[in-house]
């Protein structure tokens, strides 16, 4: 088994369950009063509750687009990031970095979209055009 972790901050649990199991249909792990486990899309993520959120840098250019660093996400399937785009828009979720092409033509064509969770949390979806290029120089 291969999974990757991330734990990460949020500002409570109430709105983290919120974001993470309901609009973006993440099972739940195991939980306290401090941190909550969610099964992101076949890997960890650990959400813990803090008072010192980190603010957002948007120090990132990526084909001519800022975008905020750190961030994490996860590469998806096509149908899976439809999915996930169609959820984002029902439960009017706002795209800081909306659905679009990134390097169209070029080897490492992908889709790609960036949210914030309800904890300003940038998050980051994207398929690629052809997976086998997903680690391609």
């Amino acid at each position: 088994m291969h999974v990757f972790h991330h734990a990460f901050k949020v500002k409570d649990i109430a709105s983290t369950y919120q974001f993470y199991h309901e609009v973006l249909q993440c099972k739940i792990g195991r939980q306290s009063e401090s941190w909550i486990d969610f099964d992101f899309f076949g890997h960890q993520l650990s959400a813990h509750v803090s008072e010192n959120m980190p603010p957002l840098d948007y120090c990132g250019t990526v084909d001519q687009v800022q975008v905020p660093i750190p961030h994490f996400g996860c590469v998806l399937d096509q149908n899976t990031f439809k999915k996930v785009q169609k959820a984002l828009e029902i439960h009017d979720i706002k795209f800081i970095v909306p659905p679009q092409t990134r390097y169209k033509g070029k080897q490492g064509e992908q889709q790609t979209m960036f949210v914030l969770d309800y904890s300003n949390n940038p998050i980051e979806f994207k398929c690629f055009k052809n997976d086998a290029e997903l680690f391609n120089p």
